[in-house]
Parts: C-alpha cells; sequence; structure tokens
C-alpha cells in the first residue's frame, strides 16, 4: 500500500490539512478557519479539529509522518513558532502539541517536521511544480507579504533555525523607511501588495484597494499604476538577485496573489534583474511563474516523506 503522510498548512486566515502520498495525490482533505482569538489554545483547536477531521483512531499500523507549513519566524529545532499574522502565538510548542493529539488518536509516535511556509512554497514547487525538472530552486511568493525558500541539490536551505532565505526582509535601500520587521528599506516594504497599492494612492490613483486592481490599471496603461509596480519590481529584482548570488541557484519560481497578475508582473521584474543578477553564474537568472495552487501544503508533505526517527527531535 502506498504510504501517506499527513500534511498541515498554518496560515493566518486558515488552516489546510490533507494525507497525501508519495507522488503528491491528496487523498483527504479538509480546510478549517483559523480562530480569531488572542488564546492560543483557541487558535491550535483549528489546526487539532482539521488533524481529528482526517485521522480514525488507530488507523494507522505504525509512525506517521507529519509537515507542518507555518508563517514565521519558527524555531525549527524547538518546534515552536511565532507567525507574524497569528498574534496569540508567541514561542507556540506547535510540533509537541500536534505530535500528542496524533500520538492520542494512532498509538504511536508520530515523526512530525516543521518549516517555514516560504519554505513549504519552494519544496512543493520543486517536487511538482514548476521547478520539478531541477535539483535547485528558489521559491519567492509575493501576495500580503514577501516570503521565500529554497532547495539546493534536492536539499531544503533551512538555516540553523529554519529561517533562512528571509528573501522579503533583505534591505534593498539603506536609507529607506521602516519596515514591519524593524529594518530599513526591505524587498517587502516595496514589493508586497498593500505596500504598492498604498505607495500608488499616495500618488494619487483612485483605481480601487487591492492589488488586482493596481495590476489592472497598469495593464490599462495607467501611468501611476505602471510606475509604482515598475519601482516594486526592481526592489524585489534586487531581493532576488541578491539571494541567488548568494546561494549560487540560477533559477526562481515565483507565486503568490501578486504574481498571478501575468506580464505587468514579471516583464518588469525581469528587465531590473538585469541591473543585479551581474555576475557570471547569475546573468541568466531564470524566472518562471508558480503553477500549483497548494504548493504549500504539498511541500509540507514533501517535508514529511524526508522525516526518518533520526532526523526529528
Amino acid at each position: 500500500m502506498t504510504e501517506q503522510v499527513l500534511a498541515i498548512d498554518v496560515g493566518g486566515t486558515k488552516i489546510a490539512a490533507a494525507l497525501v502520498d508519495d507522488e503528491g495525490r491528496i487523498g483527504r482533505e479538509t480546510v478549517q478557519p483559523t480562530p480569531e482569538s488572542a488564546d492560543a489554545d483557541a487558535v491550535f483547536a483549528g489546526l487539532e479539529a482539521a488533524v481529528r477531521e482526517l485521522l480514525e483512531p488507530g488507523a494507522t499500523t505504525g509512525p506517521l509522518r507529519v509537515g507542518i507549513g507555518s508563517a514565521g519566524p519558527i524555531d525549527e529545532p524547538a518546534g515552536t513558532v511565532s507567525p507574524v499574522n497569528i498574534g496569540a502565538w508567541r514561542g507556540f510548542p506547535i510540533v509537541p502539541r500536534t505530535r500528542a493529539v496524533i500520538k492520542e488518536l494512532t498509538g504511536t509516535e508520530p515523526l512530525v517536521g516543521l518549516a517555514g511556509d516560504g519554505h513549504c512554497f519552494a519544496l512543493g514547487e520543486h517536487w511538482l511544480g514548476a521547478g520539478r525538472d531541477l535539483d535547485s530552486i528558489i521559491g519567492v511568493v509575493v501576495s500580503t507579504g514577501v516570503g521565500g525558500g529554497a532547495v539546493l541539490r534536492d536539499r531544503l536551505v533551512g538555516g540553523l533555525t529554519g529561517n533562512a532565505v528571509h528573501l522579503g526582509h533583505i534591505t534593498v535601500d539603506a536609507w529607506g523607511g521602516r519596515c514591519v520587521c524593524g529594518g530599513y528599506g526591505c524587498v517587502e516594504l516595496y514589493a508586497r501588495g498593500p505596500g504598492m497599492v498604498a505607495a500608488a494612492r499616495q500618488a494619487g490613483w483612485t483605481g480601487g484597494d487591492d492589488a488586482r486592481a493596481l495590476t489592472e490599471s497598469a495593464r490599462s496603461g495607467d501611468p501611476t499604476a505602471i510606475s509604482v509596480i515598475d519601482r516594486g519590481m526592481r526592489a524585489l529584482a534586487a531581493g532576488l538577485a541578491t539571494t541567488a548570488t548568494e546561494l549560487d541557484i540560477p533559477t526562481v519560481v515565483l507565486g503568490g496573489g501578486v504574481a498571478k497578475a501575468g506580464e505587468v508582473i514579471f516583464e518588469p521584474l525581469r528587465r531590473h534583474l538585469r541591473d543585479f543578477a551581474v555576475l557570471p553564474y547569475v546573468t541568466g537568472l531564470e524566472v518562471r511563474p508558480a503553477v500549483l495552487d497548494n504548493a504549500g501544503l504539498l511541500g509540507a508533505a514533501a517535508l514529511a516523506f524526508t522525516l526518518t526517527p533520526t532526523s526529528t527531535r
């Protein structure tokens, strides 16, 4: 029988979970709204409900492998998370708590792995998506924020705490404004959807309230929308080129809500990359659009399949 792992994708608005086999086929799946609560246990109740919906007591015959993707920062060695979009969780022990629920249901100690949501996006696109023909990619999500991760020679680049390739918070303007992370002039400050919308409205644009409206205006030729997106994509290009240069990885897979706008985003991004990706091994830096709608969930499954008794804490 084909092995199934449990994949969990935790976000600020929803918690998705699914049983996934080793070819990426999704079996049972559930989506729960992320509880809006200042109480950490109340928020975890949403994750627990998803797990209990999928797992039948005593149904597994051996240790279940589980991959959890979460917004960060995370502390992978400790198994804790402090997502910026879930205020109730600061140093929350998501791995121990999830392990305890699954052990209660299955009667065996599961193997549980934790990675950031940007890392899971990269793993998913590398396994089954736009990077499936490559052994190394940088994955980037541009939406309400800018997140990232990388796979190098078929292995996730996690770092010591699980927060490597935090691309949205690379400084691209040392004299820039203060970012929500506390730094200055970060990629996210300029390239995230709400940031570009705010900049456009400050410049007099009145075409709407979200990034979709902004990209539609740019597609229709609105000069303010075009200018703001161009500035945002120049900042993103600087961050991507820096990351590609440091990791020596020549392919980027770009996803997220903003990236779905197509060439109105990709054309200025690729054009500006020529100014920053200048060393010989990255002059051909390629940017591919993501192809998976559930890369984070599938990436969590890919993480689970790598787990062994010696790889978990």
